[in-house]
């Protein structure tokens, strides 16, 4: 019968699907639960902490910092146990009950696009790690109480299913007991050896004691006080996985330790694989800030520019206060000291990268580019340490290779003045565009730029090595004419045919005008002095549904055989209706190369009356 004060709670519809999920799949490495719950446990001892120093109001405050774990080999009993912030009711029905990460839908959704993955590593990375003590027991039991002390112990119960318990219960000291029977086939985690393995493999870092039965097993220090030399590849590779929750290593590692007129040590590392969604994850950690080995945040975002949250590690300055706030952090001059340092010294890591490693440099840069570069127009200070560390496909790279702006700029060829580059959304339509005819046929490269944050940052940049950077889809661009194949005259062929097309396009362009650029295609569209790249206008568009696009200069070729076949049939009959017909929809296909037609329709119609009038 249930006591009067137990209140029953059902899962919402996600949580039933995740505790399905962990409760019938298969597990590679099952022992991930001990890591989960230490690392929750670790939380909580570092929340209260960090509470202690500016909290008089803390339950058993001499009661030691620490982390228990109990087992029964004979019974199959496991409990942990910590001394930290505990849970009120309503933490235990936020937390615990009905998952209110936004992870558990990325960690759901890639599941489902992988059916084969093993679970148990990625259970950590996407925030649900409490849940996979479900694989190993039928029933958890979770006894908690908040640090206040005024507080009321609880206790929650649940066998995973479609349910969960609460009720009051009497708890003399703050904290959280996790414990539950194992499974059979899971009864070695009830072994002392089982249990000291998982721990040296996931959680040696831990900087609170860890005890075995009342036995210490975790006597390692804060690994950023080691000297550099003393450190190994293991110890960095499994305190990465453990301050960031990735089962795998890092791509690459950078220790410091910096004197003089601020003191810190730092171990930074740069993740082997991006977050799926690199700007949208507000739940991705950077950088956790210490104090003289005393934890102060998880996530100590005024110690890095967004531009670089990429990067994950450890700070530990000896300098701040150890009551240090959220205010104090947001508006320290030694933080930004600090912060200072951290840029300088990260931008010359990649650099140093790039020069030792030109592959290791680029799978990087194909992470985290599309962060990187948004530092060129928000770090003023450092926007040309920013510039030369972009890469780019240019229409003399093979795919996926990338050069360097200083590479591009000594391989240009001797009377090129500026530097070309090209919006799109693919090398593949970059590489047929008609604005790269000319480009291509005197072989001037020109930079590929395909990624969607190109837009807001490379036009920013203006200009490197004393060289222009200009785009060639702009109307005013300089072209030699004497390399282009169709040179402005006003012999009465040309002035023909800019009437033809003027007179039948009126207002839907800005300007009709002989093209220079234009080698084997009849038309293009390009930008007028004032007007915004297309790709710009897009996202324009996207963003305000009012927004009007500027109106294209039409550029034609009057030496292609289309354009001389109108020109005779303006001569033979002007009210012919090929030829509207005809310019509408040369005028339309370059809008469909843009990808900015507004009718389909109409431009499908005047295809199937060419081809019907063609096949006749």
């Amino acid at each position: 019968m249930e006591n009067s004060q137990t209140q029953q709670f059902e899962f919402k519809a996600e949580m039933k699907q995740l505790l399905h999920l962990i409760i019938h799949s298969l597990y590679t490495h099952p022992e991930i639960f001990i890591r989960e719950l230490i690392s929750n446990g670790s939380d909580a001892l570092n929340k209260l902490r960090f509470h202690k120093l500016t909290d008089s109001n803390i339950l058993s405050p001499d009661l030691p910092l620490s982390i228990h774990i109990r087992i029964d080999k004979d019974a199959a009993t496991f409990s942990l146990e910590d001394s930290g912030i505990g849970m009120t009711k309503d933490e235990l029905v936020a937390n615990i009950g009905t998952i209110a990460s936004s992870g558990t839908v990325s960690f759901l959704e890639q599941l489902k696009q992988t059916p084969n993955m093993d679970l148990g590593q990625l259970i950590g990375h996407f925030g649900v790690g409490f849940y996979s003590v479900f694989m190993v027991t039928d029933e958890v039991m979770i006894e908690t109480r908040h640090y206040a002390t005024d507080s009321q112990g609880y206790k929650w119960v649940s066998r995973g299913e479609d349910s969960f318990t609460i009720e009051e219960i009497e708890r003399e000291q703050r904290g959280t007991t996790i414990s539950f029977k194992l499974k059979d086939e899971f009864k070695q985690f009830a072994e002392e050896y089982a249990v000291r393995n998982a721990i040296n493999k996931f959680s040696n870092f831990v900087d609170f004691p860890i005890y075995i039965n009342d036995v210490e097993v975790n006597r390692v220090s804060a690994i950023w006080h080691k000297k550099k030399e003393d450190i190994t590849d293991e110890e960095l590779n499994e305190f990465y996985k453990f301050i960031s929750n990735d089962y795998q290593n890092p791509l690459e590692h950078l220790v410091l330790n910096i004197e003089g007129n601020i003191n810190f040590k730092a171990i930074l590392f740069i993740p082997t694989t991006a977050p799926t969604a690199l700007f949208r994850d507000v739940s991705e950690k950077s950088l956790q800030l210490y104090v003289n080995r005393v934890f102060i945040q998880d996530d100590a975002k005024e110690l890095l520019p967004d531009y670089l949250r990429f990067v994950k590690g450890v700070v530990d300055c000896e300098d701040l206060p150890l009551n240090v706030s959220r205010e104090f952090t947001q508006n320290s001059p030694l933080m930004q000291k600090i912060k200072s340092i951290l840029v300088s010294k990260i931008l010359q890591w990649l650099e140093d990268i790039a020069t030792k490693s030109n592959e290791l440099y680029l799978q990087i840069y194909k992470n985290f580019s599309s962060l990187l570069k948004t530092g060129i127009n928000s770090d003023y200070a450092n926007t040309s340490k920013v510039t030369e560390l972009l890469r780019f496909e240019t229409s003399k790279t093979n795919a996926n290779e990338c050069v360097s702006l200083k590479e591009y700029s000594l391989r240009m060829k001797g009377d090129q003045k500026d530097i070309y580059y090209i919006f799109g959304a693919a090398r593949e339509l970059l590489s047929n565009n008609p604005n790269l005819e000319y480009f291509k046929k005197n072989e001037i490269e020109v930079l590929f730029l395909t990624d969607p944050v190109d837009v807001f940052c490379i036009p920013y940049i203006h200009e490197y090595d004393g060289k222009h950077i200009v785009s060639i889809d702009k109307a005013d661009i300089q072209i030699d004419e004497k390399n282009a194949d169709n040179t402005i005259n006003s012999d009465s062929n040309n002035t023909s045919i800019i009437s033809i097309f003027k007179d039948i396009l009126g207002d839907k362009v800005e300007d009709v005008i002989i093209s220079k650029r234009l080698v084997t295609s009849p038309v293009t569209l390009v930008v007028g002095k004032s007007g915004m790249d297309p790709q710009m206008e897009k996202v324009m568009t996207l963003l305000n549904k009012d927004f009007q696009a500027s109106k294209r200069i039409l550029e034609i070729n009057p030496t292609h055989p289309l354009l001389q076949n109108l020109e005779r049939i303006a001569k033979e009959n002007p009210k012919d209706e090929r030829l509207s017909n005809a310019v509408y929809q040369l005028f339309e296909s370059a809008m469909l190369i843009e990808g900015q037609i507004k009718d389909p329709n109409e431009f499908v119609q005047r295809m199937v009356f060419f081809m019907t009038d063609a096949t006749k």
